[in-house]
């Protein structure tokens, strides 16, 4: 994939999914939401408030006969639902409508009702920029504070599990990011690059190349790692970048959209379904990007088992 509408493209190519939004009252949310249904890829099941949804869904002029709509009374009750639908199999995908990530992530991980199967839940976006050549993809700038060394290899790992599943099957190249290519113990970024490097070296994964610590640009631009005089597989053509903690990684990730003009799409990985979280500040168009990319994650995940 070269650009983020290669996934749009693709979406419309796999077998319709059924997505459960929680509090789905929102103008951004319905209008991405009615995108992918135009696309002929999604069914949606929307939980919130029924008369806000009917009011938007009828001055955006939207069939309302199209739409599943189940009211609920709070934000709490609209995650309560959804995650249900999602846990029961009544729903391929979760998204986070206009409620906050901690009423959401509060039902997602409830040890007797919630849909958390891994040990960590991370987030991952993609970037597509106009003036590179490839998607990029990136962790975690949303989920993860401090990820430790052991946290890092599993955000690595829930990753490309999600490149492999939208069809990845060449060798991915995955940079740790710091502020510098060398280790320095005063350093956080840099000495834990080294010890999760030197983890994949010594339990390698088929096409995968893992290695760090390296400054951003000399992940991106061949240039700079030219100039710099360092030689790496991943240095100048990284396709994951981890990042050292969320601040880097949502600065990263803000900057990318706000200032560079590049599209995207976010996901929380490592529950029984794949959530499409986004900023509430999004436009519609990234949720959508977002909620095809749930679906052929989802669907490649269902493929490869």
């Amino acid at each position: 994939m070269k650009n983020i509408r290669d996934v749009l493209t693709k979406a419309k190519t796999i077998k319709k999914f059924t997505m459960a939004v929680a509090h789905a009252h929102d103008e951004d949310v319905l209008t991405a939401v009615n995108g992918a249904m135009e696309y002929g890829f999604l069914e949606p099941i929307l939980f919130g408030d029924e008369k806000k949804i009917k009011e938007i869904l009828t001055l955006k002029k939207y069939p309302l006969n199209k739409f599943t709509i189940i009211n609920t009374n709070s934000a709490e009750e609209s995650a309560k639902q959804a995650v249900r639908f999602a846990k029961e199999g009544k729903a391929d995908v979760l998204m986070k409508g206009i409620l906050e990530t901690k009423t959401l992530l509060k039902e997602v991980v409830n040890r007797e009702t919630g849909i958390r199967e891994k040990e960590l839940l991370s987030h991952a976006s993609i970037l597509s920029f106009p003036n590179i050549k490839k998607l990029l993809f990136i962790t975690d700038g949303a989920m993860v504070l401090y990820p430790n060394v052991e946290q890092k290899i599993k955000l690595i790992e829930n990753a490309l599990e999600l490149m492999r599943a939208i069809g990845y099957h060449n060798l991915i190249k995955v940079g740790l990011v710091s502020a510098i290519e060398t280790e320095n113990p005063k350093l956080v970024s840099s000495y834990e690059a080294v010890e999760v490097m030197k983890y994949f070296k010594e339990n390698p994964l088929p096409n995968v190349v893992v290695e760090g610590p390296f400054a951003v640009d000399n992940l991106i631009s061949e240039e700079a790692a030219r100039k710099k005089g360092i030689k790496s597989a991943v240095a100048g053509d990284v396709d994951l970048l981890v990042f050292p903690n969320l601040d880097s990684g949502n600065v990263f990730y803000k900057t990318s959209v706000y200032l560079a003009n590049a599209d995207s799409a976010g996901l929380i990985l490592g529950a029984k379904v794949p959530i499409v979280l986004t900023s509430r500040a999004d436009h519609s168009v990234i949720k959508l990007y977002s909620i095809a990319l749930a679906g052929v994650y989802q669907d490649g995940k269902v493929t490869t088992n």
